[in-house]
Parts: structure tokens; sequence; C-alpha cells
């Protein structure tokens, strides 16, 4: 789906210029920084439809309608962010926001792409919480279950289309699926092994860089954005867990979703995947057929669909708080929140300076192509799993 956006976008720019390369520098001057904000408003409001929706709204405000950003810079951007794990099109915004106005433009590109879906689906959840065994309501959600099992095996299909291109990423594909639905295999070992398959594929196709192709990178200044943010990520779900004790629900929430936001390469659905595995059949937080509810409202409210987590987040510390529902859960949506998205700002602030080498890193796209094809397994077997629990209600 997001290199189906990217191939799009590309053909667009090269028929615009005559298959000519470009710089990726920006060629406008920066907005305002007041005018930026209205516009990561405008952008956080109605990113309806999911990453390529998302990505294709950015492009008609950004690149087309305020042409701050040229469109070359906008595709290397977005192959930039399909390469990291976590929501691809919250990360592109946050790019697009340091690219304007540096940190203080990337944290708010990315915090109001969030926010107001974070608003909605909190909102919801506790509306869920406390009268989704309400046989009125019970029965709406049996549509949206229906519903949301089409909407994941029309992206199994989607997915396989776009990514299974030879019989070697078909045959990583089974195997995944072999892996994760017979052996139950862990999503984070799926995800190792096809990387470290992928990367030694692409070894054939490793070329040299010239040294003057690429524009020289301040490592100092990388290390030193690595560590602050490591400590704003990790320091007060430390703080969580000393306050609330380590076998807390908070404090498992902090850890499953930290890690959750390093190794879910493949978009939402990935992401709902490996929840899946352990929220519901490892720590019992969810009911099988609530996950689906959570995806469905993720579906229907602006913001990256991972927003479900903090759907799941809100129900584990609700249920499982032992102190007041409405405020753990609350407690849960935030640390949930936290570890799922400020990762992303390590991210792109750390490899934002790295971006015009993206591309001559065949072994990174390599692995990444290899992650990709194995996470069409995982897509397979999440549509399977969900269609047991829509259809025989278990």
């Amino acid at each position: 789906m997001i290199a189906a956006s990217a191939v799009a976008i590309e053909r667009r720019f090269e028929r615009r210029n005559g298959g000519q390369s470009v710089s990726v520098r920006p060629q406008h001057a920066a907005p305002h920084f007041a005018d930026a904000l209205k516009v990561w408003a405008r952008i956080g409001v109605t990113s309806f439809g999911g990453p390529a929706g998302q990505i294709a709204l950015m492009h008609r405000i950004l690149v087309d309608e305020k042409k701050w950003i040229d469109e070359r810079t906008y595709l290397l951007a977005l192959n930039f962010c399909t390469l990291l794990p976590g929501p691809e099109a919250m990360q592109l915004a946050t790019y697009a926001g340091w690219r304007l106005h540096g940190i203080n433009g990337g944290l708010a590109a990315g915090l109001l792409f969030v926010l107001p879906g974070a608003c909605l689906i909190l909102a919801l959840s506790m509306l869920y919480a406390a009268f989704g065994s309400v046989p009125l309501v019970t029965a709406l959600f049996t549509g949206i279950k229906a519903a949301v099992l089409a909407i994941v095996v029309e992206a199994l299909l989607r997915i396989s289309k776009k990514s299974l291109k030879d019989s070697t990423e078909i045959a990583l594909a089974a195997l995944s699926f072999i892996a994760i639905f017979f052996l139950h295999v862990p999503f984070p070992v799926i995800v190792l092994v096809a990387c470290v398959f992928g990367y030694w594929r692409g070894l054939d196709a490793a070329t040299d860089v010239p040294a003057d192709s690429v524009l020289p990178v301040p490592h100092r200044q990388t290390l030193t954005t690595i560590f602050l943010w490591l400590a704003i990520w990790i320091v007060p779900l430390s703080g969580v867990a000393l306050v609330f004790g380590a076998d807390s629900v908070l404090a498992k929430l902090a850890w499953f979703f930290s890690k959750l936001a390093v190794v879910t390469f493949g978009g939402a659905y990935a992401v709902l995947a490996y929840m899946t595995q352990d929220a519901v059949q490892i720590h019992g937080w969810l009911k099988p057929g609530e996950m689906l509810d959570g995806l469905g409202l993720a579906e229907t409210t602006p913001g990256p669909l991972i927003l479900v987590t903090e759907f799941v987040g809100y129900l584990a510390a609700y249920r499982n708080g032992g102190g007041a529902p409405v405020a753990m859960g609350i407690a849960g949506a935030a640390v949930t929140l936290w570890a799922t998205f400020a990762p992303s700002f390590l991210f792109i602030f750390a490899g934002a300076p790295y971006i015009e080498r993206m591309k001559s890193a065949p072994r990174l796209k390599s692995a990444l192509s290899a992650i990709t094809a194995a996470v069409v397994g995982v897509i397979l077997n999440l549509s399977l799993w969900f269609a047991l629990h829509v259809i025989f209600r278990r």
C-alpha cells in the first residue's frame, strides 16, 4: 500500500520533469511556524483512510497546495519512513515538520497528527468499557467485526500483490505463516530471521557510494539526539514501573508496547498481528472479538491506525489496574501512547540527516523486502484468526 503510494508519486514527478532527477533540497522558503501549525492541525483532523490516504492527503497539501516540500524530497522521505518500524504516515509528517522548522516543527507535526485521533479513541474506549456489554451496542459491534474482517482480508490481498514479486518472497510468506500459525513462533523472531535473510540476499547488490554523492552527516549530533530521545522514551516509563511496581499492568504495558514499537515493520496490520498474539492469547487483556472492535474504532477516526494500541492499553488497565477503573484506564492509554510514539520521534530525528543515503542502500532495501514478504504470512494468520472468532463467535 505504501509502496504503491510512493510509485504513484514518483511516476507523477517523472512526468513533470521528463524523467530527470533534481535536488532533494527544498525549493521554497519555509512558512511561518504559526501557519505551519494550522496546516498540521488541519491534517490531524482530516487524516482518515489509513496510511495510503494520509500520505496522499499530505502530498496534496504540502507539495501541491503549499509547495513547502518538493516532490523528490517527499518521495525520499516516504521511502525512508517505510524502512522504519511504526506508523509511516505519522513519521512522514514528523519528517516534514522537521524539514521546515527543525525539532520544534517535527514535534508539532507529529503530535498534531496523532492527538485528534488519540482524544477520540480515548473517549470511545471509555464508552466501550462502560457500555460494551449492552445488547444494542453488542449488536452494533457485530456488524463492525464483519466489516473489519473484510478490511483485513482486502489488506492481505493488496499487500501480497505488491510485496510478493518472486518465488523466494512467496516462500518467505508461506514459512512465516507456518511459523506463527502452527509453531506459535513470536512475531519479533520472524521479523529478525527475515531481516537477516534479506540482508544476506542483498549482499550481491551492494555497491560503493561515492564520497561526494551524499551530504555529510553530523555523527556527534546524531549520537546526542539518540541518547536524548532514548531518555525521553525510557525514563518516564521506568518511573511508571518504579511507582506502580514492575509486575503492575502499567509496567507491563510500557514494556510490551516499547518492544512492539521497535519490531513492528509492515504497518498497522502487522502491529495488530503481534498485539493479538500477546495481548489476547498471552496476557488476556482483551477478548478476541474486542481486538476487532478496537480496530473498527481506529478505522473510523482520524490519525494512524496504530491508535488501536491506545484502545488495548485503556481496557487492559481499566480491568486489571487495581485502582479506580477510569483513572487506571486513562493512565494505561497514556503509557501506551508514550511507548508507541516516542520511538518514532527518535527514529526520525536521528535518521533524518541520513535520508539522502537511502538511495544507495540495497542491502537495507533487500532486508525490508524480506520483512514485508514475511509480514504477508503474518497477516494471513491474523485474517484466519479473526475469521474463526467472527464466524464461530469464540
